[in-house]
């Protein structure tokens, strides 16, 4: 771990190049840029909104910050985890040239993808005001559980990377997987729905669940759940460190297979 850090302190402004360059990759042909950030978020919301609030009878006003919460988490992890998945195939021809960390490749797409994620914190701040849903004292939890997701996206996206050089179906079969994990993560429906169908189960044991439940609890002003605290920063934990010694075992074998 010594060598992981000293490494990344040697090598931060090659890190800090290629965050760079993925913000910049990811909006070069957008006439919006990074404005699609908040743009997407909101008119997603909105959408959801109409289909699971108004056609389903759904009256909370509150409703829309209440997936708003669920789905910038969702998407974040989504989009980092999907990113992280690509970054050693899609970074070949310089893995090929010059020595670099291999590690940095999927560090460096999960933080540009997070810095995108925080700028879009800003659409879910103005809704909340909109809709009146006034700060708490239980809105510093929220940090925590953007340090989670942050964890978490990393750790199953080194996991992710490190399979993907060797099996590249596991692009396709993680996009499935994120399908189900967004039924079971309860963005748009509340989860009281599943308790009398003995299927809440699925959401007490998802992490990425229990990464939203903590933040939309400090969003609504609410304490934070110690079983989903525990949990999820364990589970959280524990991706990361298979997936920093899943990457190191395999690395030098990349070469091989991009």
């Amino acid at each position: 771990m010594k060598k992981y850090i000293d490494n990344l302190i040697q090598y931060k402004f090659l890190l800090s190049e290629l965050v760079k360059k993925g913000i910049k990759l990811k909006y070069r042909r957008s006439y919006l840029g990074i404005v699609w950030s908040l743009l997407e978020p909101l008119l997603t919301m909105i959408v959801l909104t109409i289909v699971f609030g108004t056609l389903y009878g759904n009256t909370d006003k509150t409703f829309p910050v209440y997936i708003l919460t669920g789905r910038l988490i969702y998407s974040y992890y989504s989009t980092a985890t999907k990113s992280a998945l690509k970054s050693i195939r899609a970074n070949s021809a310089m893995i090929k040239k010059v020595y670099v960390p291999k590690y940095l490749y999927p560090l460096s797409t999960v933080i540009f993808n997070y810095i995108i994620f925080l700028i879009s914190l800003i659409v879910l701040a103005a809704v909340s005001i909109v809709l009146g849903i006034k700060p708490t004292i239980y809105l510093l939890q929220a940090p925590i559980a953007l340090i989670l997701v942050l964890i978490l996206s990393y750790g199953c996206g080194m996991i992710l990377a490190t399979i993907g050089v060797f099996f590249r179906d596991m692009e396709y079969l993680w996009s499935v997987l994120l399908m189900i994990i967004m039924y079971t993560c309860a963005i748009f429906y509340y989860p009281e729905k599943l308790l009398k169908s003995g299927w809440f189960w699925i959401l007490k044991y998802n992490p990425l669940y229990g990464i939203i439940k903590i933040f939309r609890d400090s969003v609504f002003g609410k304490p934070i759940n110690m079983h989903y605290l525990m949990y999820t920063t364990a589970f959280s934990l524990l991706c990361l460190v298979i997936g920093l010694v899943c990457f190191k075992k395999k690395q030098d074998d990349f070469i091989l297979h991009i």
